[in-house]
């Protein structure tokens, strides 16, 4: 069953979520591991806002350290642990290299100090430990940077993820520990009984039809559309989030085999030119927002600021506007503060109105499970089951290994195997069954990427894929290929026809 029907959301849940963002996700996942029985309303699709319009990093954050935050750094590099223990199918470790030029407002003794401080930090968590480098070392680890100026920089490790299958992992495996969840469906409003928060009031986005869910506690992961839901529900404090726009350049060509951090001497922000998908992600962008997250855009100035400061990091390529492959913005919900918003503090805060609505906001996507334990701990009223030594997702867990025989069975390319099992980890094997179901769903979809037929239906079947972007931005990543053909796009759209 692709969607959980409204009729299945008659009895009184435990506790209700509104927002299927990696926060709401997590907490319906931790929720449903202490017992409670849980219902998760997303008005779009899982991960459709910020959650899937991150950098792709979970990291300690470098760049906090000149904030003096080190227990958020400490706490987020052992969260970073967790995630490469428990989902290594969607978060792996990544080597970045930071190139330091003479004019830069950070020197390399800065710099040096600052990766050795993060490697203390990590303590036995450190993924592979740091080194300086020379100028020579910079250019021959980077082809095609900047030579002018440059000093020398330092080396070191962190991880990339996809962040979208990461939130939606964690839905589906609420889900499997009994959990109702439902993606296209908006909670309207709080249903209040003698002041205090009874439920939801749900509008399903498809149909247009409404109806109630009972509750004993609501919880607000809304993220970017907290303010709005506050209003209806104060807690004292008026735009209690402060919305940062942050965005994304998918450039066609892999600038580097490694992540590159680099300093804009405009206004001392840090930037990436990241490897993705055979790609360069470029990015980000950090700048106030005032607007309605519904309306948020990437603007032609956005995109200019981007590939300036990619031109100057790399000045011999060539930057076109044609091999721009993909923009995406998201909002960084954080915790309202003063200051330049690169400067605001990443921590998390949950709060509780008068009415027992309990607000999840601020915190970064690397320390979402510890939010959302965080947050599970103050619905029990007790510390929830601690999940730090191995937080599963759904496809974690030991990978098995296909026998000779039964790759036969499948008749499915070495190299698709190899694939699959980095997609989807331990649940590889779901997809591989519905190839032998229908032989003709183990052909790739097109040549822009090695996704199957298979994994369309069960992105619709299983991943509670909706629509056609459902599939090609949030389970597939089709939309990020640089596909010349649109063939891709087409085998999906059929599906949806």
């Amino acid at each position: 069953m692709n969607q959980t029907p409204e009729k299945h959301f008659k009895k009184t849940y435990d506790v209700v979520i509104i927002g299927g963002g990696i926060n709401g996700a997590a907490v319906a996942n931790i929720a449903a591991s202490n017992g409670l029985s849980v219902a998760l309303f997303e008005k779009g699709d899982f991960a459709s806002g910020t959650s899937s319009k991150s950098t792709k990093l979970v990291h300690g954050g470098l760049r906090y350290l000149e904030n003096f935050e080190f227990d958020l750094v400490r706490e987020a590099l052992r969260e970073r642990h967790v995630q490469l223990a428990s989902a290594p199918h969607l978060v792996k470790p990544l080597s970045f290299v930071i190139p330091v030029y003479r004019t830069d407002a950070r020197p390399l003794w800065m710099m040096k100090l600052g990766v050795w401080l993060y490697d203390r930090l990590s303590g036995k968590y450190v993924i592979k430990p740091h080194r300086a480098l020379t100028a020579q070392e910079v250019s021959a680890a980077l082809p095609g940077i900047r030579r002018d100026g440059l000093v020398g920089g330092v080396e070191y490790y962190d991880a990339q993820m996809d962040d979208a299958r990461l939130c939606l992992e964690n839905v589906l495996s609420a889900r499997e520990k009994g959990a109702d969840v439902a993606n296209y469906m908006e909670v309207r409003s709080v249903i209040k009984e003698i002041g205090r928060a009874a439920g939801v009031r749900v509008r399903d986005v498809m149909t247009g039809k409404t109806f109630e869910v009972r509750a004993k506690r609501v919880v607000c992961c809304a993220g970017p559309w907290t303010n709005p839901l506050l209003e209806k529900d104060p807690i004292g404090i008026a735009n209690r989030v402060r919305t940062t726009k942050g965005v994304h350049v998918v450039y066609k060509k892999k600038l580097s085999d490694r992540a590159v951090l680099l300093q804009i001497k405009k206004d001392r922000r840090i930037f990436f030119v990241i490897p993705w998908m055979g790609q360069s992600l470029i990015g980000t962008t950090d700048t106030d927002y005032n607007g309605s997250p519904d309306d948020l855009e990437v603007e032609a100035e956005d995109i200019r600021y981007l590939m300036t400061e990619a031109k100057k990091a790399f000045p011999n390529e060539i930057f076109e506007e044609k091999n721009i492959v993909a923009t995406f913005a998201g909002l960084r919900p954080l915790v309202h503060q003063r200051g330049h918003p690169s400067k605001v503090s990443r921590k998390h805060v949950i709060e509780e109105s008068p009415s027992g609505v309990v607000y999840v906001m601020g915190g970064k996507y690397t320390t979402y499970r510890l939010i959302a334990e965080d947050c599970v701990t103050k619905l029990l009223g007790k510390r929830a089951a601690d999940s730090s030594r191995f937080y599963p997702v759904y496809g974690s867990g030991p990978v098995p290994v296909l026998a000779e025989d039964e790759d036969r069975k499948f008749a499915v390319a070495q190299g698709t195997v190899a694939y699959l099992r980095s997609f989807y980890g331990s649940r590889y094997m779901d997809v591989l069954q519905l190839v032998q179901e229908d032989p003709a769903c183990k052909e790739p979809v097109c040549d822009c990427s090695p996704v199957i037929a298979a994994q369309i239906v069960y992105a619709i079947r299983t991943e509670m894929a909706r629509t056609a972007d459902d599939v090609i931005w949030r389970r597939l990543g089709l939309g990020y290929q640089a596909c010349g053909t649109k063939k891709c796009r087409k085998a999906v759209l059929k599906y949806f026809s």
